[in-house]
């Protein structure tokens, strides 16, 4: 391997050795309880290395649990339903982070990570290099994909800018289908990511909090209120974000654990919570949605599946069937032109009957973090 390219592929090699450490059995788990007004305690200390959170949600709303570094999502535990508890793992380096506290409008939490000895594990991590290909061929794949978003973004946007409601409805979903293939990428900027995708639900005041902002309130003065007046800085701010997005992948190390976590992620957001339609509320192309998000993990899989093939050759297979029996599912609902059905269209059957798949999957691909020793 030529010098340039072995400086190149540090970053990643340095990654993947720090996920495949730490690997000592946890502490006792962290407990946090987020409520309609922020995290109980608001305030954390643990020790550097593995910890495990236990998080209670006693708010009335589904929500996510994230660990943020500044504006970058460092874990998260998505979907976690009124008055359940979820746990998430995290190996964290000693510093001060943040927690989301349920509601955007709620203060942020505080996570102080001490310096601790005997953190260490002794466990070795992961053949670094044998990560190092799927994780540059999907560093490419996701400035593809960033690049194409930030074109259709520009097309619809300006469409909505000109009142043309018509081309603007048209251009909606195929402008967010790049996005929702990279979510797990896109998303680890907790900023934009809120900017550009978040839903009236996640505001006290919902649709009339000055915060509803991106291509949600977007759709919704296309569809609800059928009329683009006042949507012009809107749509400055979320071209201006999805510039912005492009421009930090340019310069991003994708962290391995993300990239491989992200296929579960995907579906698993699918399964949780889209099923329901809350997504797409207004438009009712939440089926577009799903088939990016089923995409986007396609290709995660694909680039890991020689890797996990060699140990688990029927984990291969029956994920393999399983990917193929929803994005059957999916094609019942699609017409010749690539569209698909409104999602309004398909009864409690048909969704219930594309809820069992999805959730199969997302629990086979949950296990690939551990296959490839990054939990």
């Amino acid at each position: 391997m030529t010098a340039p390219m072995t400086a190149r592929l540090a970053p990643l090699a340095a990654l993947l050795a720090l996920s495949g450490s730490a690997l000592a059995e946890a502490p006792d788990p962290v407990a946090v309880t987020v409520t309609d007004k922020g995290c109980e305690p608001a305030s954390l200390t643990v020790p550097a290395g593995k910890s495990v959170f236990r998080i209670r949600n006693q708010s009335r709303r589904v929500l996510e649990w994230e660990i943020l570094q500044g504006t970058l999502i460092v874990e998260e535990r998505e979907n976690i339903i009124p008055g359940f508890v979820q746990t998430l793992t995290a190996t964290l380096q000693p510093g001060t982070y943040a927690m989301t506290c349920g509601l955007l409008s709620n203060p942020k939490g505080t996570l102080t990570v001490l310096a601790a000895a005997g953190t260490e594990a002794a466990g070795g991590p992961p053949d670094p290099m044998a990560l190092v290909g799927p994780l540059a061929a999907y560093k490419h794949y996701v400035a593809g994909q960033v690049g194409l978003f930030v074109e259709r973004t520009r097309a619809f946007t300006e469409a909505v800018k000109a009142g043309r409601i018509a081309e603007a409805k048209a251009l909606y979903a195929t402008a967010r289908q790049p996005y929702e293939r990279i979510e797990p990428v896109a998303s680890l900027f907790n900023d934009l990511d809120k900017s550009m995708d978040v839903r009236a639900d996640d505001f006290e005041q919902k649709e009339a909090d000055p915060g509803f902002i991106g291509f949600h309130r977007i759709e919704k003065g296309l569809w609800a209120d059928h009329s683009t007046e006042g949507l012009g800085p809107h749509a400055d701010r979320l071209m201006a974000d999805a510039e912005e997005l492009k421009r930090r992948i340019t310069d991003l190390t994708i962290p391995p654990a993300k990239m491989v976590g992200g296929a579960a992620g995907l579906i698993e957001e699918v399964a949780a919570t889209k099923i329901s339609g809350e997504e797409d509320r207004y438009s009712r192309t939440d089926l577009s949605d799903f088939h990016a998000n089923v995409e986007g993990s396609r290709k995660i899989y694909d680039l890991l599946r020689p890797l996990v093939e060699r140990q688990d050759p029927d984990f291969v297979a029956r994920t393999d069937r399983n990917f193929a029996r929803v994005e059957a599912l999916l094609t019942k609902y699609r017409s010749e032109d690539g569209s698909f059905a409104p999602y309004d269209r398909l009864s409690d059957r048909d969704r219930q009957a594309l809820k069992g798949p999805i959730t199969v999957l997302a629990e086979d691909l949950s296990t690939l973090r551990g296959k490839l020793g990054l939990d």
